[in-house]
């Protein structure tokens, strides 16, 4: 007897679980929750939809505050009844810091909220970022670029929109070396942090050959004027000519590769031409695979007399029946069948077959060509709309 209304329990639950699994409803949920984020957040990396339905409870977070109520409505209009505990994004515990400012020469920004977490980007010092959540000493924020990871606490210094906008009003140089120091005196002594290449500080005076500066978190030291420019007068003079995209380019032959790398410090290859945009004037895509959805397509056949300098090209794994393209590289054109990248460090080679530089490897796996000099896309940005992110 036991035996039977054992299975008749068993048979019982599985109808009730098959029911609640085949609710209409909640595939309307389920359903709703993939296309909302299908079109607001296809890239995770630039925008969080993070929702998960259990039958009765919506968790989990976004930062899409338009879409989510949105979202909401819909299900409403579906008369569906549902307990919304969805965290938006800036997280309340913030308070109205849900700014910050990197307060270091070059902030490490990685995948998961510790340091052994794979690096995903970075950011240099001066660079505005958007705040969006803490998880011990860690915040979960948003660079310029869109690109959304986890920045160690050291590396930034938190400001509310007041705070921030006195930053963007105060004067400001920005480092134009490859490598150098704020020291502690004019007199260049002991020095309180390096500098890289678009570094941005604050100035409060001169004296000589120095500007009197002050970091993001504070504090106050001195910089070499012949290493820095006004930034006013920097950003006025960025064009990204053949020649200036040359020059920066070589000044950093040699750099080591660096997954996650964005600064001289080490790059990967996206990091490389990101880096070589903005120290003209330009914000693009953090990554290859984004890169290549921006701007002009100039070539897809290896057609070199078409390109110019600046152009950028893509190298991969082309798309066949059931698989779709991979990017799995990138360069930026320097001409005379040449383009310089990153690959194990920041190097040129060409596709001249009597060429020193000879590159088959990159030969083979060449996909196409875009331009971005030139060119008009929402996703590429002005330095000068960095200092009003």
């Amino acid at each position: 007897m036991k035996k039977k209304l054992s299975i008749l329990i068993f048979f019982a639950f599985t109808i009730i679980s098959f029911t609640a699994c085949t609710d209409p409803k909640s595939s309307q949920v389920s359903e709703s929750i993939e296309s909302f984020r299908m079109d607001l957040a296809p890239d995770k990396r630039v925008a969080l939809w993070d929702i998960q339905w259990d039958g009765k409870v919506l968790s989990g977070q976004t930062d899409q505050e338009e879409g989510l109520e949105a979202f909401l409505n819909h299900l409403d209009s579906l008369h569906i009844n549902y307990d919304n505990q969805i965290v938006l994004l800036p997280a309340e515990e913030l308070g109205a810091q849900t700014l910050a400012l990197v307060t270091i020469s070059v902030a490490n920004i990685r995948s998961d909220s510790k340091h052994s977490a794979e690096l995903a980007t970075q950011a240099v010092m001066g660079t505005p970022l958007k705040v969006l959540k803490k998880n011990g000493s860690w915040y979960l924020i948003q660079t310029p670029e869109g690109y959304i990871s986890w920045v160690d606490a050291a590396g930034i210094a938190l400001k509310n929109q007041e705070e921030l906008q006195a930053w963007i009003n105060a004067p400001k140089v920005i480092f134009t070396e490859i490598v150098g120091y704020v020291y502690e005196n004019a007199d260049k002594g002991d020095f309180i942090s390096d500098l890289v290449a678009g570094n941005i500080l604050e100035v409060k005076g001169e004296k000589g050959g120095f500007w009197e500066v002050v970091l993001p978190d504070g504090r106050k030291g001195w910089v070499d004027k012949s290493q820095c420019e006004e930034m006013d007068k920097w950003l006025e003079s960025r064009n990204p000519s053949k020649e200036n995209l040359i020059k920066t380019a070589k000044s950093m032959m040699g750099v080591p590769y660096l997954w996650g790398g964005t600064s001289v410090k080490g790059v990967d290859c996206s990091g490389f031409t990101k880096t070589i945009y903005y120290l003209n004037g330009a914000i693009i895509p953090r990554d290859a695979s984004q890169q290549i959805h921006e701007g002009e397509e100039i070539d897809t056949s290896k057609g070199w007399d078409d390109l110019q300098v600046g152009d950028l090209l893509f190298f991969g794994e082309k798309a066949t029946e059931g698989k779709k393209e991979r990017v799995i590289h990138v360069g930026m054109w320097i001409g005379d069948k040449a383009f310089i990248h990153s690959r194990g460090r920041v190097r040129i080679s060409s596709f001249d077959p009597e060429s020193p530089d000879y590159d088959e490897y990159e030969l083979n796996r060449y996909l196409r060509t875009k331009r971005i000099v030139g060119t008009s896309n929402n996703n590429i940005k002005g330095v000068s709309e960095l200092l009003n992110y």
